[in-house]
């Protein structure tokens, strides 16, 4: 718990003293009381309920006052609530890499799989779309509930040359952000700038004024998957930067083996590399998380994982009313009782 105006919380200190008070008028009252021959006999007169029902008054009136003074102070809490995202762009990798054997029965045969349980997974609130890159990027699914329309769009998947990561991430993020003009800003970025090191490296000062903070976007979210061997278009941590001005976060899955896994090119047996960085450095912009996959099983539990991450989410949340609803039945049960029983207020 945290507390917005902890100085508020000096008051408290306050108590011991309204203790004290409350202690002496007592010890004042029973000086012009019958006085009795030892302590014992006032307690043998009165009793343990007697003396429970004389002081519980009191009690709750205190029990009152810090609860008060607590709301007062402007107590937070975290709690986990349904999240906010309603829309999910899902980009997928089909580049030829893809069909490296690594994971069973190959890369993209296993994503697909992956996807279609994690669409099922999903709340029914939760639309998603879907966009496939190569050389290039297209939508092949708009973002819908449909579970059926999302599951067909999935098995049109086909391999195709190259791999443009950063073309797939402008393509997702102007299909979440359909009235931002992300392809106008795509334009400025080289599509063959290729020899730029992909590392995750500081983002630039200069912001405009279409900038949030990164993961501020509550509606909705990105999630790459691909093994992150980028071939050709735009540099794929400039459209994360991009992303990550616009709030939104770009959770990446990577899939595949360390070691790799030859495919055939023509004839040409190449051996593709799983390039793990580029996948990090993406999520560490956007403050997304990255994921890897070795195998066919552990892509499910990631998508399993993912599932529960864009659906749940933690959130701090101000709880003054609860003190200052605490503080109001602990005076309402002290001035009940203290009518009931002493036929006057507390």
């Amino acid at each position: 718990m945290r507390f917005l105006w902890s100085d508020v919380l000096w008051l408290l200190l306050v108590l011991p003293l309204l203790a004290g008070v409350y202690v002496y008028a007592l010890r004042r009252r029973n000086q012009s009381a019958l006085r009795y021959a030892s302590l014992m006999l006032v307690r043998e007169a009165i009793g343990p309920w007697q003396w429970l029902r004389r002081h519980l008054p009191a009690l709750l009136i205190a029990l009152g006052l810090v609860c008060a003074l607590l709301g007062a102070a402007r107590p937070t809490v975290e709690i986990t609530l349904p999240s906010q995202h309603q829309t999910i762009v899902l980009a997928i990798d089909v580049s030829r890499s893809m069909r490296a054997a690594d994971i069973e029965p190959t890369r993209l045969g296993a994503a697909q799989n992956a996807v279609k349980t994690f669409v099922k997974d999903l709340p029914a609130n939760v639309r998603v779309g879907i966009v496939t890159f190569a050389g290039s990027a297209s939508v092949v699914q708009t973002p819908t509930g449909n579970r059926d329309e999302l599951i067909a769009a999935v098995d049109r998947f086909q391999l195709q040359r190259q791999t443009a990561t950063g073309s797939g991430l402008l393509v997702a993020l102007s299909l979440l952000l359909s009235d931002a003009d992300i392809a106008a800003e795509a334009e400025s970025y080289s599509p063959y700038a290729l020899r730029e090191p992909l590392k995750a490296g500081p983002r630039p000062e200069t912001r405009d004024s279409k900038s949030v903070k990164p993961g501020s976007h509550a509606s909705g979210a990105i999630v790459l998957l691909s093994d992150g061997r980028r071939t050709t278009g735009p540099d794929p941590l400039k459209a994360a930067r991009l992303a990550a001005e616009r709030g939104v976060r770009v959770h990446t899955v990577g899939f595949g083996t360390k070691g790799g896994a030859p495919v055939d090119f023509d004839g040409s047996a190449i051996y593709m590399m799983f390039d793990e960085a580029a996948l990090k450095a993406i999520a560490a912009i956007t403050e997304g998380e990255y994921f890897h996959a070795g195998s066919a099983v552990d892509l499910h539990k990631v998508y399993k994982n993912l599932t529960s991450k864009l659906v749940l989410e933690h959130r701090e949340t101000e709880v003054t009313a609860f003190f200052g609803a605490a503080a109001a039945l602990f005076a309402l049960m002290a001035a009940i009782l203290s009518m009931l029983w002493f036929h006057r207020a507390a």
